[in-house]
């Protein structure tokens, strides 16, 4: 039997903390990614927030999983572009710089907190008051700030130096004009206010109430698009998840509108026919074939516009195998010749599994007045925007990257995962899943071993893919990048596994400063 009452991955140790102690306490898998979602937007406020979107893949025992996405919307309607707060800052990786735009304009409909009170309403076992009460603690007794932490915040500090709320949030009270460095202690007493009165007054306080009011007020006045239509009407959505088998595993993931999982599921179809398996990871076919099948995921997307209004017929399109004739033909040919985004995973002893994304964008740098929460960016986000800023469709979901996975296969094992990393989350959780389920690692190999990541005819490579073969891997992508360490660019990929004994096992990505917890 058993011991163990189960297992979560997260990206910071007060977010795993959090869903472990409510796994100790009786809860389910689901109690415990609830929970994390709420630690997250304290311990990791670069890239969880209450005034973000994301998505949960929730594995019920026994039960066809299902996908609730709460992620962001566009707004009803446009204003003149003259009258729209929307600027550039640029984001320094060291090794790479990306150009974000923020402003009240750049912010999209939230959705984490109605996403929230739906996961709670249909998935958990134990009172809201309970699963909220590690987010309040941490939030009220000050998180350390860790060195992935000040790492991210340093990313993204002009976003933070944008105004002096947006300062508040990351910096101590001994010095309240800059960003805390590592050790320095983060208060957030105004977000544990907010969680408590949601609560008790429900998700209406925001999408109804005084504090949505407050919102649009500012929208209005200060060049956002967001009206109280935008907030009222939203609504967390029930989808079937998009399925794929792949070898001897079932694969689920996030099905139309967002186009992360199609593309991981496009890509997956594409390499099947390569069994990988049969060579080392570290060797240079396996490596090729990965790059060229991302170099021709990266075409789909680039010639078929596919973020502008993916629909369900869409994605099975893209899936069939007409279509993907002269896809895997490329691959043939080509195999012979030679931002803001954290992941949850939790798995529990009853056999239930959720894998959880989150986003917040960068953040816009606008916080609500008085609650502790920065609004998300995702009108600023070029990702996912590629075709052009304010060229999105009015009143529809955001096509996102994020993509929380669950794969079941034929043995019994059971893999909950998912990934941060913009446009690098689908190459992230397509390598996991190969390392996982074509070259059998274990999960800390599989989510550690160096990757790959092909975009703008740039393939970028982490230090030892392919180590003695890099020359010839150079030889066909002349344009590359290779980065000296592991390093968020790359996603972060925690991952827990329940094996067929019911053994749970799992890693988070350090990457991204993952943690892993069994209780």
């Amino acid at each position: 039997m058993n011991r163990h009452r189960g297992i979560i991955a997260a990206g910071h140790q007060i977010t795993a903390n959090a869903g472990a102690e409510i796994l100790r306490a009786g809860g389910n898998a689901f109690d415990a990614a609830l929970a994390a979602i709420f630690a997250s937007c304290v311990a990791e406020p670069v890239l969880a927030s209450l005034g973000g979107g994301g998505f949960l893949l929730a594995g019920k025992a026994h039960q066809h999983p299902y996908l609730l996405d709460f992620f962001t919307q566009t707004p009803g309607a446009k204003r003149p572009d003259d009258e729209i707060d929307f600027f550039p800052i640029l984001a320094d990786f060291g090794t790479a710089q990306q150009e974000f735009h923020i402003g009240m304009g750049s912010i999209a409909a939230p959705g984490v907190i109605k996403g929230a009170f739906k996961i709670h309403r249909d998935l958990c076992s134990m009172p809201l008051e309970t699963i909220i009460e590690p987010a309040c603690e941490a939030a009220r007794s000050g998180v350390v700030v860790n060195a992935f932490q000040h790492y991210i915040a340093d990313i993204v500090s002009p976003i933070i130096a944008a105004n002096p709320a947006a300062m508040s949030l990351y910096a101590t009270r001994e010095a309240p004009g800059q960003i805390a460095g590592p050790g320095g202690r983060l208060y957030y007493d105004d977000l544990a206010n907010t969680l408590e009165n949601l609560v008790r007054e429900g998700a209406d306080l925001f999408y109804r109430g005084e504090m949505g009011q407050q919102l649009i007020r500012d929208c209005r006045d200060r060049g956002g698009y967001l009206r109280q239509r935008d907030l009222s009407d939203y609504r967390a959505i029930q989808r079937r998840p998009l399925e794929l088998d792949y070898h001897r595993a079932h694969l689920f993931t996030n099905p139309a509108p967002s186009v992360g999982g199609t593309l991981i599921a496009f890509t997956l179809t594409l390499l099947q026919q390569e069994q990988l398996g049969s060579y080392a990871p570290e060797t240079l076919l396996p490596t090729l074939c990965i790059a060229h099948a991302q170099r021709l995921t990266q075409r789909l997307r680039r010639d078929h516009d596919i973020e502008l209004d993916l629909e369900e017929s869409t994605a099975r399109k893209i899936l069939s195998h007409d279509y993907l004739r002269s896809f895997r033909e490329s691959m043939r040919n080509h195999a012979r010749c030679f931002r803001g985004t954290t992941q949850i995973s939790v798995a529990d002893a009853e056999g239930n599994m959720a894998s959880t994304t989150l986003s917040n964008g960068e953040g816009s740098g606008y916080v609500l007045p008085g609650t502790g929460i920065m609004l998300n960016n995702m009108l600023g986000e070029e990702d996912i925007n590629p075709h052009g800023f304010h060229r999105w469709p009015e009143d529809r979901r955001i096509a996102s990257m994020m993509s929380p996975t669950l794969v079941l296969q034929d043995n019994g094992q059971a893999i909950a995962t998912g990934s941060g990393g913009s446009n690098r989350i689908r190459s992230a959780i397509l390598q996991v899943l190969i390392n996982l389920l074509d070259f059998g690692m274990d999960a800390s190999r599989a989510v550690e071993h160096p990757r790959i990541h092909f975009e703008d005819d740039l393939l970028n490579l982490e230090e030892g893919c392919c180590a003695n073969d890099i020359a010839q891997v150079y030889a066909q992508y002349p344009k590359h990048r290779l980065w000296p360490s592991k390093n968020l660019f790359f996603g972060g990929a925690h991952t827990v596994i329940r094996s067929p004994t019911g053994e749970l096992t799992g890693k988070g990505d350090s990457r991204r400063g993952g943690v892993c917890v069994r209780v």
